[in-house]
């Protein structure tokens, strides 16, 4: 059995695939996103946190075979509400193989992953392959624009995003509005134009700006200054439905 790190298991969770959930937090990713309200997760290693004065450990090492007998302890509650579990980060492609071991181990249980898609096109498939359904997040179709506020090139993402569609699997996508930044018309109608192809695509979530993302940062000893105004509502397009595509704000 291999070993993951993950940082957080959260209980009851609505939000993150359909029905009740248990969300798992796996450390480690490759992204730098300007607003990431979950700096902990990057560091791919166990490391100390700084809350209220005292330290506190974020990350553990856990094995395939314990991480999922946790889980499965709610298999009838997932079953009686059309929930299951969702792997999220971090980015937890990173810990592909890890990932898929405890997928496997969880064959009754529904299994969601939220993922960038920033990875090998090998790890993306072995995840893909394995998950009930994915929530697909979209930030920037632009790629200059794409580096200059994730740090890194999207061009692996779209690769992703075109083995998805061509797979047909059932998908969420996610684009999370952030002011000034990715809430064009421009972006808007680029993100509508890849996904109203997608067979598998069962809506698009467009997520609001979280204004407490830099509550994190001091913790870990590092400062949030947004490369945008971060006091601004971000503008809401109406792009997808025009293009006949399910649009929901959650």
């Amino acid at each position: 059995m291999s070993e993951g790190i993950i940082f957080s298991i959260e209980e009851f969770a609505v939000n993150d695939g359909p029905g009740i959930r248990t969300t798992v937090f796996l450390k480690g990713c490759p992204l730098r996103c300007a607003w990431c309200h979950n700096p902990e997760g990057w560091n791919p290693a166990p490391e100390t946190l700084l809350k209220k004065g005292r330290e506190e450990m974020c990350g553990y090492r856990i094995s395939a075979e314990e991480l999922a007998k946790r889980l499965s302890r709610d298999t009838d509650l997932f079953r009686d509400s059309g929930g299951g579990v969702t792997f999220t980060g971090g980015e937890p492609l990173l810990q592909a193989e890890f990932l898929a071991e405890v997928m496997d181990l969880l064959p009754d249980i529904n299994k969601a992953v939220e993922t960038s898609a920033y990875a090998p096109e090998e790890s993306f498939r072995k995840v893909m392959e394995r998950a009930d359904i994915l929530l697909f997040d979209i930030k920037l179709i632009d790629p200059d624009m794409h580096k200059r506020y994730t740090g890194a090139d999207n061009g692996p993402i779209l690769r992703n995003l075109d083995i998805l569609k061509a797979s047909g699997r059932p998908f969420i996508a996610r684009i999370p509005l952030i002011p000034g930044v990715n809430d064009s018309k421009e972006n808007m109608e680029a993100s509508a134009d890849l996904l109203r192809d997608a067979p598998g695509l069962k809506r698009v979530e467009l997520l609001r700006y979280n204004k407490i993302a830099g509550a994190k940062y001091p913790m870990l000893s590092l400062t949030y200054a947004p490369p945008f105004d971060e006091t601004i509502e971000p503008a809401i397009h109406d792009t997808f439905t025009e293009k006949g595509i399910k649009m929901i704000i959650p």
